[in-house]
């Protein structure tokens, strides 16, 4: 499916956190963003989030799986018929497990049940072609990410700071002619951001996640823990790299002497230090610091981070640009790149060994 013109893409995430489903529209032909459009969103039931949550860590065929792709898949497809006058959708499912130096990379949710169900063609399954490579198949916004500081008309390198369940970085030198270039970007995981504090907030306090940091503020980090976390192995490997949501498990135990208020600090402490130990592979400091995803809304983290770095730290939306569907946007942008036959990931954004395109076009069926 080679297309060259510019079209309507609609592009979704379900990610880390659990919350639930963002769609978004971006005009593009895979290159150039030409105009952002209408966004929505659809939380998961508590019921949803129980069923998905359940076959975390999951491989295809265990127990769990088909009943979290159902939930998955019927999500989605209620909150992408609203939209009007999409031409393609980039349908990214529900990470349930991430191993690409093992078992490779599983997300759920079928892009041709989608296909049929919206009667317009689905690129899903956008990782597992990369770790088919050799790469880590994640993380996979850094090319948007290039797109978005040209769109910026940003001359300076800068910084792109997602913190959903995991935290990514990007780092972007808008210099370069492409986001595939030598140099051009530099992505990788930095480490848990949301995951653990909203793990801790739904087990103790049967709430989703710590509003604004409000409990974060009110207690007392923990160091030993923080120190402890910053000497685990994955923050002494070089990037690229990522993390499955899970790969800090843990932390949860770590945290369990502590009040309900200290260990939300303390994971909050914990975030940031994975932040500023990222920080530490970045070629050069970056001009700004952009800030999208849940965390972007935790004050403590935020205040810790402008801080701590050495550069401007701010919500995207101080750019213009939606913290909330980023990732959505991303997606869509990602779809119309595999429909034009373009790499979506590089050695500098996943470390596979040359620029690679990944996605399965789903057609539905006349």
């Amino acid at each position: 499916m080679l297309m060259t013109e510019t079209v309507w893409a609609l592009g979704t995430m379900s990610g880390t956190s659990l919350d639930g489903v963002d769609a978004a529209m971006v005009l593009t032909n895979g290159d150039v963003i030409s105009e952002f459009g209408a966004s929505a969103y659809r939380a998961y039931s508590p019921k949803e989030r129980a069923v998905i949550r359940a076959a975390l860590g999951c491989w295809p065929g265990e127990e769990g799986v088909e009943d979290a792709a159902e939930v998955v898949e019927t999500a989605h497809a209620a909150l992408l018929a609203g939209f009007e006058g999409a031409q393609l959708i980039g349908f990214h499912g529900q990470t349930l497990a991430h191993e690409p130096r093992g078992r490779g990379t599983h997300q759920i949710g079928d892009g041709l049940v989608l296909a049929e169900v919206l009667r317009l063609p689905v690129i899903s399954d956008f990782r597992s072609a990369d770790v088919a490579m050799g790469g880590e198949g994640a993380p996979l916004a850094p090319f948007f990410h290039f797109a978005l500081a040209k769109w910026l008309r940003a001359e300076a390198p800068l910084a792109f700071l997602n913190l959903g369940g995991v935290g990514n970085l990007t780092w972007v030198d808008p210099s370069r002619d492409g986001p595939g270039d030598e140099g051009a970007l530099l992505a990788f995981d930095t480490g848990p951001a949301n995951a653990p504090i909203n793990d801790l907030m739904r087990l103790r306090l049967g709430l989703e996640y710590d509003n604004a940091g409000a409990l974060a503020a009110s207690g007392q980090v923990e160091r030993a823990i923080v120190d402890a976390f910053l000497e685990h192995r994955y923050f002494h490997k070089m990037p690229p790299k990522s993390l499955d949501r899970d790969a800090f498990a843990g932390l949860a135990e770590a945290v369990a002497p502590l009040s309900d208020a200290d260990g939300a600090a303390t994971l909050a402490a914990c975030c940031v230090g994975a932040v500023m130990r990222g920080f530490e592979h970045c070629p050069k400091v970056p001009e700004r610091l952009l800030v999208t995803g849940g965390g972007r809304n935790n004050k403590v983290i935020m205040a810790r981070l402008s801080t701590a770095l050495d550069c401007p730290v701010e919500p995207v939306e101080a750019v213009g640009l939606n913290g909330d569907m980023l990732e959505a946007q991303a997606f869509a942008y990602l779809a119309v790149r595999v429909a034009r036959g373009l790499p979506t990931s590089a050695p500098g954004t996943t470390g596979v060994a040359a620029a690679i395109g990944g996605g399965v076009l789903n057609r539905p069926t006349d």
